[in-house]
């Protein structure tokens, strides 16, 4: 059994390093100790992706044709990030350029004025370079932040309100008709998500559902228009919001028959860790997934310059819902301009890449790094093994491969060096996490 070490630490600026160890028998040592126990499994790892919107389509297209290939080397070539899936939004999303639908007249209830043009403009050539670099097709989770102006009670994308009751069925069909222009065009829908954050009212595009207003379109209107279509090979995700109403929200809206219809519960970071409310709802909902559909840093509440943070708490919360039982992961915005937008109500947020228009410099975010260890090391198909750890200063997660290699992630935020002697199978490692560091400890036979 042989262990390589790869770490990324950095204050202002990043450092990368890579050391080889030995595994030596146990001498017993009880301190300082992270243990590692393979036979102990839990969820299986479908894959990590991000969002394409319209805001990092348009950021895209003022790129090189060489920082394009750089990007999409990063993010989707199996030696770099490994992308696998992506998220878009059904129709225009705070990170849009300008807010749109494809259908807003209220008359046309056949859909005879449909039209992909906004799609077109910067979506379209950024998922066909993804699907030409990647030569397959990209598995698609499609969001809505709100149904055309008409359907809704404040008659406005914007500012929250709610889908009337009158235009459940004629939503539902609307979102079939949006999967069927991407299927038609040859690309691969393979989950659709209810509502984005259901529960917030935002100065941008955004619409309210209760629990019961979910179950209700879901079970009444959205599977029986699905099923019209030849749709219901599409997953259904409710709630796609912050962790710390899921466990309620998934108890509320799969209280009936409405259970089987699901496939799984979407959440987003913002509101803070709740791991434990993705361990309740795997208790009471074993056979359902857990997919964080959204993070990101908002810069109205983080720092733009404090990197290494900001990055620290991403990876920790990414961490914490792989322990307890996250099976897929979309980052929000692959791309951004320097502000962190294009985005039509000015909610600028950090994303990986940052491209600086005036400069044409395409800035790597120390993000993107982090990440790196979590969508490089641990591959589709892994399975998460247990593991503890002597201290709350480091978060660790591990998964055991495909190809039996097993990936020890650790996560240290702290600003001191912190030792740890990894240990697995009668056998033990000696290491040193560095201050503000993350490692990815690679066992192989």
């Amino acid at each position: 059994m042989n262990i390589r070490q790869y770490l990324t630490f950095g204050d202002s600026k990043l450092f990368r390093e890579e050391t080889e160890g030995e595994f030596l028998p146990d001498d017993g040592t009880e301190n300082e100790v992270i243990n590692l126990y393979p036979h102990m499994r839990y969820q299986t790892m479908e894959g990590f992706g991000g969002a394409f919107t319209d805001a990092a389509g348009f950021v895209f297209s003022k790129m090189s044709n060489e920082q394009q290939d750089e990007l999409l080397r990063m993010y989707f070539s199996p030696e770099q990030m490994n992308y696998r899936m992506v998220r878009i939004p059904i129709d225009s999303c705070d990170f849009s350029t300008h807010m749109y639908t494809a259908d807003d007249d209220k008359e046309d209830t056949e859909f005879l004025n449909f039209s992909f043009q906004d799609v077109e403009a910067y979506l379209l050539p950024l998922l066909d370079r993804a699907e030409a670099y990647c030569k397959r097709k990209l598995p698609i989770m499609l969001s809505p932040w709100s149904p055309p102006a008409y359907m809704k009670t404040n008659h406005n994308r914007k500012e929250g309100g709610n889908l009337k009751k009158e235009y459940y069925s004629l939503w539902a069909r609307y979102l079939c008709r949006y999967i069927k222009e991407y299927t038609d065009r040859g690309y691969h829908i393979q989950r659709l998500s209810i509502q984005n954050e259901p529960k917030a009212v935002q100065p941008w595009d955004s619409c309210v559902y209760s629990a019961g207003d979910e179950q209700t379109f879901i079970r009444d209107f959205l599977v029986p228009e699905m099923k019209k279509n030849n749709l219901s090979h599409i997953e259904l995700f409710i709630w796609d919001h912050n962790k710390e109403r899921a466990f309620e929200r998934a108890c509320d809206v799969m209280s009936d028959q409405t259970k089987e219809l699901v496939a799984g519960v979407a959440f987003h970071w913002y509101s803070g860790d709740h791991f434990d409310a993705l361990s309740l709802i795997l208790e009471k909902f074993p056979d359902k997934k857990l997919i964080l559909s959204e993070s990101c840093l908002e810069f109205s509440r983080f720092g733009k310059d404090d990197q290494t943070v900001n990055a620290g708490r991403l990876a920790h919360d990414m961490i914490g819902n792989l322990n307890h039982g996250m099976s897929g992961f979309y980052d929000w915005n692959i791309l951004l301009d320097e502000k962190g937008g294009p985005n039509h109500t000015g909610n600028y947020c950090d994303a990986p890449f940052l491209y600086h228009g005036e400069t044409k410099k395409l800035e790597e975010r120390f993000v993107l790094r982090y990440y790196w260890h979590f969508t490089h090391f641990i591959q589709p198909g892994a399975v998460r093994i247990a593991a503890t750890c002597y201290t709350s200063f480091l978060d660790v997660t591990a998964w055991e491969n495909p190809d039996h290699s097993i990936a020890v992630i650790i996560l240290n935020r702290s600003s001191s060096d912190l030792p740890y002697v990894l240990r697995i199978s009668g056998r033990l490692v000696k290491f040193t996490a560095k201050a503000s560091s993350i490692i990815t400890a690679v066992i192989k036979e």
